[in-house]
């Protein structure tokens, strides 16, 4: 019984840190959270229905975290996500991009069977 509890620990563990951010869009997260008005807990990343692909990416500084929320250290910064975003997070990278053209987050989802050219919006 320990064992399959141990297992199912670690399995859970790696599922947690499948998000990633580029060095470039967590000092991005950390100017962010400097720079807010407010005290900042963390980063809320979650998916939301909508967008041109069916599904969109959300990013929001959060005062505190929620009871059910599964918390992923972000280098610096705790990101929280809800139970229902998680699997469709997982592996998920998100990068900064601050160019002439476009200023924001990206996100490359291994999930996604299609993304819109924002890069803001998926499907599966």
């Amino acid at each position: 019984m320990a064992r399959g509890l141990l297992m199912y620990r670690q399995t859970t563990l790696k599922e947690f840190r499948m998000i990633a951010f580029t060095p470039v869009a967590a000092k991005a997260v950390r100017r962010f959270i400097k720079s807010s008005e407010t005290p900042v807990a963390g980063l809320r990343l979650f998916v939301s229905g909508g967008g041109c692909s069916g599904l969109q990416y959300g990013l929001r500084l959060e005062a505190a975290q929620d009871d059910d929320d599964i918390v992923v250290d972000g280098e610096g910064f705790a990101i929280f996500v809800d139970a229902m975003s998680q699997p469709l997070l997982d592996g998920v990278t998100v990068d900064f991009v601050d160019s002439m053209v476009e200023t924001g987050f990206r996100f490359s989802n291994p999930n996604a069977t299609a993304a819109c050219g924002c890069g803001k919006s998926f499907s599966l």
